[in-house]
């Protein structure tokens, strides 16, 4: 199923000209739940990984942080499937008395939590992307490549995974790798994705209120400034307007390709390539939420009826279930002179 974007409650540029030139086009990439395969635009999917190629590894250090019981990736997974399981019995039944005795033995046992890796850990598949799919993806320097893989450690380093990007030619490859080898252990549940397929969707995307100049910034705070638009602007905005741009008009939340990097935890920061010095490009935006109370103007038509928790569906606004950060995005950032420059992580 596709997925539609509602237009923006009104146009930005039309009340505030200075932001036309920064506009930027993003690819919503709307995770959602589903069986991919290696010819598959995913997150969390299996890649097309050439069978004589080696499988990336991380060298660590990983450190324990013990106070998690330590999970694998398929205990995750099986305690997800119990969840679900239950979740979908009738609503009236104890929850405690909706478990088997079977899925309760097996959540048990899970709880027990596994032994802290010793050695190099297998890292896990994260997202791949054809740009058949999103032909604005664009490898810099590579012109035959047309697939990006992005794989990450499990474990903090220091506060989010470790990510590896590969770009490669899908035509290149004649014999993938039908199972990959998986880490004996993550460091949290949310660092394991979970299979989706993608619904990728062009937006515009418009700078952070951060990265816009002081006249601009003041502009966008003066409720008056916004009166020419009408009742399009909400009122609830009237003590600060700015926040009616960062939630409805500025850069689409969720997973994405492309457009304006977001800013929450800090300031905005240099993002210059350590190789070359040139200003990097934002890339990928891994995101623990499609949207949030804030941003539910960007909930696509498709998803506002199950835009709300409920026992089938706890968690709508993550199909994916990861959690960064307590549920920050980690942006993948990429030197546009060569794709050998190493990456920047950023998470907000």
């Amino acid at each position: 199923m596709s997925r539609t974007t509602p237009p923006r409650p009104l146009d930005v540029t039309a009340l505030f000209p200075r932001l036309a030139p920064l506009a930027r086009t993003a690819t919503r990439l709307h995770p959602h739940p589903g069986s991919p395969s290696p010819h598959d635009s995913s997150v969390g999917g299996p890649l097309l990984w050439p069978a004589d190629e080696p499988w990336p590894h991380c060298e660590g250090p990983h450190v324990w942080d013990q106070v998690n019981a330590v999970l694998s990736p398929q205990d995750v997974r099986q305690q997800r499937s119990i969840r679900a399981a239950v979740a979908s019995r009738p609503e009236g039944i104890p929850e405690m008395v909706r478990f088997t005795p079977e899925e309760r033995a097996i959540d048990s046992l899970i709880k027990a939590g596994r032994p802290w890796p010793d050695g190099p850990v297998p890292m896990l598949p994260v997202a791949q992307l054809y740009t058949r799919d999103i032909p604005r993806l664009r490898p810099p320097g590579t012109a035959e490549a047309d697939v990006l893989q992005v794989l990450w450690c499990p474990f903090d380093h220091p506060e989010h995974p470790r990510t590896a990007l590969f770009w490669r030619s899908a035509a290149a490859v004649t014999r993938v790798l039908t199972a990959h080898p998986e880490p004996p252990a993550v460091q949290f549940p949310g660092y394991v994705p979970q299979p989706c397929l993608l619904s990728p969707e062009d937006v515009t995307d418009y700078p952070n209120l951060l990265e816009l100049d002081e006249e601009v910034q003041q502009q966008l705070g003066e409720w008056s400034a916004w009166q020419a638009a009408g009742p399009a602007v909400d009122s609830f905005y009237a003590i600060a307007p700015q926040e009616f741009y960062m939630n409805k008009l500025s850069h689409a939340p969720g997973w994405k390709v492309g457009g304006w990097t977001r800013w929450g935890l800090t300031d905005p920061t240099p993002r210059d390539c350590d190789a070359c010095g040139t200003e990097m490009d934002p890339l990928l935006t891994i995101s623990s939420a499609e949207w949030d109370p804030s941003t539910e103007s960007w909930i696509p038509y498709e998803d506002q009826s199950r835009s709300t928790q409920s026992l089938t569906d706890p968690e709508p606004w993550n199909p994916t279930m990861l959690d960064l950060a307590r549920g920050y995005d980690l942006q993948l950032h990429v030197c546009p002179v060569s794709p050998d420059h190493p990456h920047i992580e950023l998470i907000q």
